[in-house]
This record gives C-alpha cells, structure tokens and sequence, in this order.
C-alpha cells in the first residue's frame, strides 16, 4: 500500500481507526472518512500518535456529493462506514438503511464515477443468521434475522450487482466477531470485562448460550490489508473467522478465571433479542482465506483476550458500567 491513495470510512471506529493506522504504517496516503459531527471529534483517532498523518474527511455517507468528493482520487476504498448496533436496529430501523444500504450506494457510485481500483465493502457474520450447517463458509445462505442484518445484506448484494453489472472491482471481506482494544461495550466481551474491573459480582448479560467465532482485531485488519492488494478476487467475498467457537458462558468463565475474580452472571432482560432474531451460532470456515490470500490468525484466542484486558484495565473511564450500551 505504500504511495497509494486511500480512503477509509468509519475511520473514527473501532476496526476503522486500527485499519487507518496500519496503513499509515504501511506508507499510505490515508484520507479518514469521519461522521460530522459538532464538536469535531474523529473518535478514536484523536488520541492517535498518528494523527497528524491522516487527512480528515467530515462528511456523511448518506449524502451521494460529499461521498463523491471523498473519493475523487483514491487508488483503494476501504468502506467500513456503517450503523452496527444491533438492539438499536430494531428502535430505528429505516436509520440503518440509510446509513448502510443508501450510504454503500453512493460509495459503489462514486468508486465507479471516478474509477477506484479496489472497492473493499465490509460485511458481517451477522448476514448467515444461525448457521445451517458448520462451520460457515461463503456459500452459506443469508438470513436477516434482524434489522441490522437485512441491511447488510442489502449493502452486499448491492456491491456485488456493481461487479457484475458494470465491472467494478469490488471484493466484500465478511469479518466474525472482532474483539479488542477501543470496541464499545455494546459487545460482549467488553461488556464482561468492564464489569468485572469495576469490581461488580454481578455481571449483566443477554443470553448465555449463543456461540460465536471470536478473531482479534489485528487478525481482521490483516486480512483488510491483504484483500486491498491481492490480484484476481474481483467479486469474490472472504470471511475471516478463528475457526473456533465459544458460547457466551464459556466466554464469561474463561475472562473471569484471566482477571481472576469472583462474580456470577444476571441474566438482564433488557440485553435479550427477541427469540427468532437472536443468531445461536456463528462459526467460520476461514479456508477460502487462506487460500486466496494466504492468511490465517497470527493473534489467538487466548493472547487477545489477555491484550484486550491489559488495554481496558488502563482505560476504565472510558465505559460506564452502570448503562447498557446499545
């Protein structure tokens, strides 16, 4: 990536703000795609040493003209832009599709208007549902078992008519569930983790049973990086997963024995999805990535976690324990 033109959106988030400086690192020339806002915070890349590195775009995906100009120039589009949080798709439901169906539209038009080599569109596991069968692989079907899900499944099947309509070369890279430093306690893993450091007993969470495929962030980005540069995958969707499945009890006690305290789970109504829509089980089949980009997860399980509570332990006043993070 070094020399090239980049434009990163959701750049302020948690994978698009590690994403961003790895490919400051890399030589890029990043320009970070960033939601207005009033007080002109670029979220997590305001505390970054790479900072001053980064050009800032404060726009919005859902406007077609300040996307286009965003993109004017760019060698390679890493879109990650987009509204994640699952409870809160089912309060604004239309939100989503105009932040990640309509805001993906104008990102395909304007990396098709002034000829973007690459277009990554960023997927998710969230578009299987409950697996149908074990583990998943790209052939899976996709179920929009919520809000959010549909929408991401609209953004995808989007990108791939641009590819067969009109040739663009764009490849959706499809991440399982991405832990690490600066992800927001509307997941899981930060959600038990800041509990158990503030010294509750109790922690609250959802449903206990559901399993997923949990990869270190890291590992995502790596493969960001390697799908921007690898020729002959125009089209293609890659998934990256670690290949191994734990369910939210399972994952409870494995931190809880790290952090080496004394706690037992509540389950708090409020985290609860509705019963059809809750995804039992994620679980990748990451062989198409590491065949077509030779990749495969350099960070476990075990030492992500560990990295993952030593970072949180140093910022504990960033996640208010006491409110449920949508």
């Amino acid at each position: 990536m070094k020399d090239k033109h980049v434009l990163v959106t959701g750049a302020a988030g948690f994978i698009g703000s590690h994403l961003t400086e790895a490919l400051v690192r890399s030589g890029a020339k990043v320009k970070a795609f960033v939601r207005y806002n009033s007080s002109g915070s670029k979220g997590w890349l305001d505390q970054s040493p790479l900072r001053g590195e980064i050009e800032f775009v404060h726009a919005d995906l859902r406007d077609e003209g300040s996307v286009a100009r965003a993109v004017e120039g760019c060698d390679t589009v890493f879109h990650l832009g987009a509204l994640i949080g699952i409870p809160y798709s089912y309060e604004a439901p239309e939100a989503y599709v105009q932040t990640n169906v309509v805001g993906t539209l104008n990102i395909l038009k304007a990396c098709l208007r002034h000829g973007t080599r690459r277009l990554l569109n960023t997927s998710t596991s969230e578009v299987y549902g409950t697996a149908l069968f074990k583990p998943i692989t790209e052939d899976h079907p996709l179920q929009g078992q919520s809000p959010y899900s549909a929408s991401k499944i609209g953004a995808d099947k989007l990108a791939e008519s641009f590819y067969k309509s009109f040739g663009l070369d764009v490849v959706t890279v499809r991440p399982f569930n991405t832990f690490g430093p600066r992800q927001s306690a509307r997941a899981v893993i930060p959600t038990i983790i800041s509990q158990m450091l503030s010294g509750k007993k109790k922690i609250h969470l959802g449903s206990t049973t559901p399993r997923r495929d949990l990869n270190y962030v890291s590992n995502t980005v790596d493969g960001f990086l390697r799908s921007a540069t690898t020729p002959g995958i125009a089209g293609e969707t890659i998934q990256f997963g670690s290949n191994r499945e734990v369910s939210i009890g399972e994952l409870f006690e494995i931190i809880r024995r790290i952090i080496d305290t004394d706690c037992e789970v509540i389950t708090d109504s409020s985290r609860l999805r509705p019963e059809k829509s809750e995804v039992g089980l994620l679980l990748a089949d990451n062989t198409k990535a590491r065949q077509e980009l030779d990749w495969s997860p350099i960070v476990s399980f075990e030492e992500g976690l560990a990295k993952t509570i030593e970072w949180m332990s140093h910022h504990k006043d960033h996640y208010r324990v006491d409110e449920y993070a949508v």
